[in-house]
């Protein structure tokens, strides 16, 4: 009985133990998983040849796949020309200028930390970073000097070494980005009604013609939506400051009422010149003062995380604001 009893005992404990053995084995697998993910994004600590073709190879991706797009929205429905240069200084209230800064830096800071992930040192990784951001944007406007409708621009150039400068700069001196070029973009709603002097068609319509349609058209072209921004770290410049690091003082600039580069004036199809009334469509810049979260000072133990904070931090956390605009108007918003 007593030899029957430890029998019928002994089975269920077998399967406790394969149980916590399996458990045991799973969860060794799954940290092994997680581990082997994590150094995945974590940098090497040496030059890592493998890292360094991986890289290479997505940024080479990347890079034909924007050229492919942009080609697409910008460069398609205009003819070919030769190389010819165009000064566009003052255009679309300088937003256009601050974009390419914007976009310079943006490109110098993700290259640089994508290049210290394969290894290399803090030096090579900048200037590597930089140099390829500003060869980037070279590329960009050699095709616009080749363009009817733009031109190489000097001004442009003059601004994409400004954004590869202020991350150079911060990066070379304090070793972090003390003040973020940052990005925000809210859609306007455009008039839609038709009216007589546009011929039926509406304001609308003149911002399709101008911005496209699609999102990512939009997201690209349309000056009245976008903000630039300068996000500005208050814990980086009073290090014994109990201001919380993650919280940055954000300044914007952005224009409103563009239907044209200089002025909001054109030439319908129809042969016919257009004029916008200056009162009731003023053309105006826009100075805002708000808040702003830096993520790469968000405390986190993830290489991952931090690899998504860095690609986070190009764009502008939605806070509430206080507008002047050059009409001489204060504005406070709920979300800039």
């Amino acid at each position: 009985l007593n030899s029957g009893m430890r029998e019928r005992t002994a089975t269920p404990l077998k399967v406790v133990w394969l149980l916590v053995i399996l458990g045991g084995t799973l969860r060794i697998s799954a940290q092994s998983e997680i581990g082997s993910w994590q150094r995945f994004w974590t940098p090497a600590d040496s030059f890592h040849q493998a890292r360094f073709w991986v890289a290479a190879g997505t940024g080479t991706s990347l890079y034909a796949v924007t050229m492919v797009g942009l080609n697409e929205v910008w460069y398609k429905t205009y003819p070919r020309s030769k190389f010819h240069l165009h000064n566009d200084w003052g255009e679309w209230r300088m937003m256009d200028k601050l974009g390419h800064a914007f976009t310079t830096y943006t490109e110098s800071r993700l290259l640089s930390q994508g290049s210290r992930w394969t290894g290399m040192n803090e030096n090579a990784s900048r200037w590597l970073g930089a140099g390829v951001a500003l060869g980037l944007q070279s590329s960009i406007e050699w095709l616009d000097g080749h363009s009817s409708q733009w031109g190489f621009s000097w001004p442009d150039m003059a601004f994409n070494g400004l954004g590869a400068i202020t991350y150079l700069a911060q990066d070379r001196f304090w070793h972090e980005q003390r003040v973020l070029l940052k990005i925000s973009n809210w859609q306007p709603s455009y008039p839609s009604q038709p009216m007589e002097q546009l011929a039926g068609n509406s304001l609308d319509q003149r911002a399709v013609d101008l911005f496209g349609s699609g999102w990512g058209e939009r997201y690209l072209k349309d000056y009245n939506a976008q903000t630039v921004w300068l996000s500005v770290s208050p814990h980086a410049f009073l290090k014994k400051s109990s201001w919380p690091a993650w919280l940055n003082i954000a300044f914007g600039y952005s224009g409103e009422n563009m239907y044209g580069g200089y002025a909001n004036s054109w030439i319908l199809p129809t042969g016919q010149a257009v004029q916008l009334d200056e009162l009731r469509y003023p053309r105006y810049s826009q100075y805002v003062l708000s808040m702003d979260i830096d993520f790469t000072r968000i405390p986190t133990r993830s290489p991952f995380l931090k690899a998504v904070f860095e690609a986070l931090n190009a764009f502008k956390v939605p806070f509430p604001g206080l507008e002047y605009n050059s009409l001489g108007q204060f504005k406070l918003g709920w979300l800039y």
